[in-house]
């Protein structure tokens, strides 16, 4: 599967280098926008959550670290203030990686059994 980083500004500075197992964010979220962080953050669940299935399509199980990164995002949209939570959410960058089976195992080394 494909996979990818992305990295967020938060409304105090804070910089966070999330993942996301398929390219799908950018479907969702865009590099250098700012979004409010209530909409920031029903993009990237929406975003999380069809990548997750879409590991689940592959093979036959959701994606742990996909849904481990939105409690993530959750809980710092939720320690914003305000109802809904103020601030905005820079987009700063998106780091693809090449495709990958996440069942395959490393190569065993020289003479290893």
């Amino acid at each position: 599967m494909p996979e990818m980083h992305f990295v967020v500004e938060w409304p105090n500075g804070e910089r966070d280098n999330c993942y996301s197992p398929s390219y799908v964010i950018e479907e969702h979220l865009a590099v250098g926008e700012t979004y409010e962080a209530f909409d920031f953050l029903k993009r990237v669940t929406a975003a999380l959550h069809t990548a997750s299935e879409r590991v689940r399509e592959r093979y036959g199980f959701a994606c742990s670290s996909a849904l481990d990164q939105l409690a993530i995002l959750e809980a710092k949209v939720g320690a914003l203030s305000g109802e809904p939570p103020e601030g905005r959410v820079k987009v700063l960058s998106f780091e693809k990686h090449a495709p990958r089976d996440a069942r395959a195992t490393a190569p065993k080394p020289e003479g290893a059994t």
